[in-house]
Order: C-alpha cells, then sequence, then structure tokens
C-alpha cells in the first residue's frame, strides 16, 4: 500500500504562488496580444443624436469612433471633409502621423493608402480637389477629442489630411481649422500604433472605414 505524503504548508504556498504567477504570464500575454481587449466599441444605431445628419463614423482597428462634425464653425472645411467620406477616399488611409496621448494624424490620400505607401512623401499628398482657405475666425475650445483639418506652415493649404487631439491644445484656436469633436470612442484612438522614436509610424493602423451616419 502506498502511502500518501501530505503537503506542508510552505509547499502549499509556493503551488499557489506558481499558479497566480501562471495565470498573470498568460494575462499579460493577453493584454498585449489583444490591444483593443478593454475598448468599448459604441453602436450609432443604439445612440440618440440631436444633429443626426452631422454625424460621421470613423472605424479604426479598435472600434467606431463618432465625430460630430461642425458646420456653422467651419462650413467650407465641413464640406470638403463630408465630400471626401462620402466617397470613401478615406478608407484604408494610414495614420501616418501619431504622437503618444497627443495627436493622431490621417489623410493622406495619394500616398497613405494600404498597399501604396510611400514612406519617403507620406504626409505631403493630395486630393486632388485642391486646397481650400482656413476657418480659424469662429472662437472653438481645443478640447480634447477636438478634429480638425491639417495644413502646412503656411494658411489656407488645408486639403484632405486631418487630425485628432489627445489632450486639450487651448494654443491651436486660430492656428488649426476646426471641424468636429469626438462624442463616443476616443479610447480606440488612443491605442493606435505610435513610434517612441519618430511621430512618423512605420507599418501604420489604418482607417477601416469612414461613414456619414445619413448619407
Amino acid at each position: 500500500m502506498i502511502k500518501k505524503i501530505k503537503a506542508s504548508r510552505s509547499e502549499k504556498l509556493i503551488f499557489i504562488f506558481i499558479i497566480i504567477l501562471a495565470i498573470s504570464f498568460f494575462g499579460s500575454f493577453l493584454l498585449i496580444k489583444d490591444k483593443c481587449l478593454f475598448v468599448k466599441n459604441y453602436d450609432p444605431d443604439k445612440i440618440q443624436f440631436d444633429n443626426p445628419k452631422n454625424i460621421a463614423i470613423l472605424n479604426v482597428p479598435c472600434g467606431n469612433v463618432i465625430i460630430e462634425l461642425y458646420p456653422d464653425i467651419s462650413p467650407n472645411s465641413v464640406n470638403r471633409f463630408i465630400t471626401l467620406i462620402n466617397s470613401k477616399a478615406y478608407d484604408d488611409v494610414a495614420f501616418h502621423r501619431v504622437i503618444k496621448d497627443a495627436l493622431v494624424q490621417a489623410g493622406d490620400l495619394e500616398f497613405g493608402k494600404e498597399g501604396n505607401l510611400d514612406y519617403g512623401k507620406i504626409g505631403t499628398g493630395k486630393s486632388g480637389l485642391g486646397t481650400i482657405n482656413s476657418e480659424v475666425d469662429a472662437p472653438f475650445d481645443f478640447e480634447k477629442g477636438s478634429v480638425a483639418l491639417a495644413r502646412t506652415q503656411k494658411y489656407n493649404t488645408e486639403d484632405s489630411q486631418f487630425f485628432i487631439i489627445l489632450r486639450d491644445e487651448p494654443l491651436y484656436e486660430t492656428e488649426y481649422t476646426p471641424i468636429g469633436k469626438v462624442i463616443y470612442g476616443l479610447k480606440a484612438l488612443e491605442k493606435i500604433k505610435y513610434s517612441d522614436k519618430s511621430q512618423y509610424v512605420l507599418r501604420p493602423d489604418f482607417i477601416n472605414t469612414f461613414r456619414m451616419l445619413i448619407n
């Protein structure tokens, strides 16, 4: 008859410690593998909007980013933005410039398309529709989640590129043309791939789709 050996208290504690360590390891592995694990994906069909015609749905790797556009503040710029959204021009376009906890930028339709990235020129591409004038005169608080058109160092050079800020930037007022604000899904933007060494991202994340709620 084989006599059972009873584990000592210290052996039990070591065994429990090993189990906890293993759970922590695999839990950390899953978190690293799935960066979107705790990001809520908002369904626009389940949300009541005050101005549904001004709502745009930006779908990114971690879910939907719901943006309210402000045509009363920047009519020409918002019109250009909606024109590009309705033509599906932003689909599969890279978030080519990302500053951690500060901003994400996309919209280079010429050099930023998935499968046709030009790392030497990305950030300089155009839409083919020509530039439009800056609309920076109306008061606007550049709070976290604000969406604006990007430009060169000169005014009146806005085209298709846009950025979304991930923190308050009060000094952007009168500098950039505001076109809207994220009202749901900002967390999904905070998970966009960035580089510690540069604002420009190698093998970046892409916009999946960009649509108006009401066409």
